[in-house]
């Protein structure tokens, strides 16, 4: 319901810091111009580079600043004429460089916005957008093949949960690089072989080459970025395909001569700071599949932790995103 005020609860970041200083306040409702629904947001994912960018901060970011950018909501106000409609449920992917969601109300451009099935339920529609999307996007970028030996390293995280399972749909074999304590998820997830990161690194190059041979995988999705990439490039066949998700530090060149890999750099935020309309459809499109797919059960969904919308709650979500692996995706209800 609207206030009578025009106000709605916000939830802001005062300043970027491993504290992370939030504080409950009040600010005026947004105003949708153009083709932008004004949304009654509902549901907000967290996930890793919330907490990430909350402590080191964003270079776009003007504080106190809202941080998620993963929300369902329900349309309150549209355009006429303008799909979805009044009343539609809605999943989304926010601006990065603009205020987040952990607020009552926003607004979105509609053709970035996924309209939700009725039978899947908002809290868990919630936790698909920047995990589910960001696999997508990797393995579009290493152009998947059936047949393929794909590794994933870091396959505890949220990313690792949806590409297994939709790199196993096309066909592929999957190396999953995981803490012992995630190899039997891992496994119900769908991946063929999964190390343990833990071990040398000589142990587990013995493991790859027994069970793939000495050239080394088609593919590589890596989740971590900085030197790690230079490693899963040492894995590679060569001309193998690698998808980056944070960046990587520098490639040495008699590695590139050896390996020619072919470097593919994910970036979901991208769609927005590039202001690129044919990506920003894209995030639509990807929503569309993700929620297709957990409606007919081809994937399965994260586990989700619900928590209450307030600064204490938040910031204990915040602080385990930021020092461990979250099994359940903690989603805040917007009350």
């Amino acid at each position: 319901m609207y206030k009578d005020n025009n106000k709605m609860n916000a939830l802001e970041l005062r300043q970027h810091g491993a504290d992370f200083d939030l504080e409950m306040t009040q600010l005026d409702l947004p105003i949708p111009r153009g083709n932008e629904l004004l949304i009654k947001v509902e549901y907000v994912a967290l996930n890793h580079l919330d907490a990430s960018f909350a402590v080191k901060g964003f270079s776009q970011w003007q504080y106190p600043h809202i941080l998620g950018s993963d929300a369902v909501g329900t349309v309150v106000d549209a355009p006429k004429g303008v799909f979805p409609a009044k009343g539609a449920r809605v999943l989304f992917h926010a601006n990065l460089a603009e205020q987040g969601m952990l607020k009552q109300f926003t607004v979105m451009p509609n053709h970035a916005v996924s309209e939700l099935p009725e039978q899947i339920e908002s809290e868990l529609a919630v936790a698909l957008p920047n995990s589910g999307m960001a696999a997508l996007l990797a393995l579009e970028k290493i152009k998947l093949q059936e047949g393929d030996t794909l590794a994933i390293n870091s396959a505890q995280g949220a990313v690792a949960h949806f590409a297994i399972q939709y790199a196993k749909k096309q066909g592929a074999q999957v190396f999953a690089f995981a803490q012992k304590p995630h190899h039997k998820r891992l496994k119900k997830l769908g991946a063929d072989f999964v190390f343990d990161c833990s071990k040398k690194d000589d142990a587990i190059c013995a493991q790859i080459k027994h069970e793939i041979g000495p050239d080394g995988f088609d593919c590589v999705i890596n989740t971590i970025g900085k030197e790690s990439v230079v490693q899963d490039i040492q894995k590679l066949r060569f001309c193998g395909r690698i998808a980056c998700l944070n960046g990587f530090s520098a490639i040495p060149e008699e590695l590139l001569f050896e390996k020619a890999p072919n470097i593919g750099v994910v970036s979901i935020a991208g769609a927005w700071l590039a202001n690129s309309l044919c990506a920003q459809q894209h995030l639509c499109f990807m929503g569309e599949t993700l929620l297709k797919d957990i409606e007919s059960g081809a994937i399965q969904a994260p586990e989700i932790d619900l928590i209450e919308f307030n600064s204490e709650k938040v910031k204990e979500a915040l602080q385990c995103l930021l020092n461990q692996t979250c099994i359940k995706r903690p989603v805040v209800k917007i009350t």
